[in-house]
């Protein structure tokens, strides 16, 4: 770890090193370079770290990064410039925009369950805005996390771009409060995002937190409960589970449920085999301290599918759990792993409650063709971001926000609204004449005050 990893990036910022479109653009080039040079190395990590498939940790950990990068160079010079917004007629002559303007050091802190995307996302959007940055990759994908370091190391000056590694109470902690940085962006658990918060606001440092919760699938019975069974199992049991928009439970009309757990059973064998643990497409828990957690959630509701695990190797098989209610552990805290708990309604507004349960879910999934259903769920649950009759699909879009609301995240983030989180849009006004009104001037008059009650009004 540096021994300040802050302060020579203040002064190489405050002499205006990263400000131009000429420096960022170059070094979003570097970026790619560099992951390209090492993308093999990149994806034996991942494979060590949590046992991926090259497929997922291509398309879903250096492919979408890739993308990214080339969204961004592609846009850049559009993004940075003034935006031009309408003048007050009492104001003119004059123009009024924003300049967006870098925020300075920020300080990105990543998680381990997608920990190089989850890392390499809010950096290509904070090399865009034009700052410096201090990366802390998540010590629980530890031969990730090495990788990640020596791309950085290898590309940028560390007055520029660092790595700090180590486990995050005695990394971040001391950081966040010795150093007043211009924005801190963390990804990972509500529970260390409170933390993290809390500590920024000794020095009233903004932050974009991106949580989790409890996303809920949704199969209203008017669906095609075939492909609902196909995305929703793809979408759960992708990285094992470990993903924070995966869909947590199943709600499916009562009607609906014995054929949708068929089509999942079929779905299930399909994509993985009978046995999964020999699968070269399921992956592995991260650690045995997070497999210990996963275990007791079998205990209750009733297996209908899987169960099966074996800790030596980090595998739990991919689960379907009957016969749940709102009242077991379960359905108490995000699983984060490949347990799926379905529960049944009558009424679309059932649904509202059981969501409500666990409140501001990060995502959500409804399958219906139904508008009045889609437009009533819209309206009645607050969530993160989500799709209709597709899952996770949302989070690929480089057009879309991604973020979570209340206890799943604050502030969003991928392609230009990564580069807003980085920047400050500041407002400019700007007179084009001597002339004006005088009105504001005093002495104030009555005539003063008419004029000023006819423009403001």
């Amino acid at each position: 770890m540096l021994q300040n990893p802050y302060g020579s990036k203040k002064s190489y910022f405050d002499q205006g090193n990263t400000r131009s479109y000429e420096f960022r653009l170059e070094q979003l080039k570097k970026l790619k370079e560099s992951i390209q040079k090492n993308e093999t190395n990149i994806i034996d990590a991942l494979t060590m770290d949590l046992g991926k498939p090259e497929f997922e940790t291509y398309t879903a950990e250096i492919g979408i990064v890739y993308s990214e990068i080339s969204h961004t160079i592609k846009k850049l010079k559009k993004w940075m410039r003034n935006k031009y917004v309408a003048t007050p007629m009492f104001l003119l002559p004059a123009i009024s925009y924003t300049y967006p303007e870098p925020k300075g050091v920020v300080l990105i802190i990543s998680p381990w369950n997608y920990p190089f995307q989850l890392i390499m996302s809010p950096l290509i959007g904070a090399i865009a805005a034009g700052n410096c940055v201090v990366l802390k990759p998540s010590n629980k994908s530890i031969r990730t996390q090495h990788i990640i370091s020596k791309i950085i190391d290898e590309t940028y000056d560390e007055e520029y771009i660092s790595v700090v590694e180590g486990p995050g109470s005695t990394t971040v902690n001391p950081l966040i409060e010795a150093y007043k940085f211009d924005h801190i962006f963390f990804t990972g658990s509500a529970r260390v995002g409170k933390i993290i918060l809390k500590l920024a606001s000794q020095h009233l440092t903004p932050v974009t937190l991106e949580l989790g919760g409890k996303s809920p699938a949704i199969v209203h019975l008017d669906s095609d409960i075939d492909i609902a069974a196909k995305r929703i199992v793809w979408a759960k049991f992708l990285n094992t589970g470990q993903t924070c928009i995966a869909p947590d439970y199943t709600l499916v009309h009562v009607s609906k449920k014995e054929e949708l757990l068929e089509r999942m059973k079929h779905y299930i064998l399909q994509f993985y085999g009978e046995h999964a643990e020999e699968s070269q497409n399921y992956g592995r828990i991260i650690s045995n301290d997070h497999f210990d957690g996963l275990i007791p959630l079998l205990e209750e509701g009733n297996i209908i599918y899987g169960g099966n695990h074996y800790r030596q190797i980090r595998y739990i098989e991919p689960t379907l759990i009957d016969d749940v209610t709102l009242d077991n552990k379960i359905m108490k805290r995000e699983i984060f792993g490949p347990l799926l708990p379905i529960l049944t309604y009558d009424d679309i507004t059932e649904v509202v409650k059981i969501v409500r349960a666990n409140r501001y879910p990060l995502a959500l999934y409804l399958f219906t063709k139904d508008k009045e259903v889609e437009n009533y769920i819209m309206e009645n649950i607050e969530f993160g971001g989500g799709c209709i009759n597709h899952a996770l699909s949302h989070v690929v879009n480089t057009y879309l926000p991604f973020g979570g609301i209340g206890s799943s995240g604050m502030g969003r983030y991928h392609s230009k609204y990564t580069f807003d989180t980085f920047s400050h849009q500041k407002p400019i006004y700007k007179a084009l004449s001597k002339f004006e009104l005088n009105v504001q001037y005093p002495p104030y008059t009555e005539m003063k005050l008419k004029l000023a009650k006819r423009f403001l009004k």
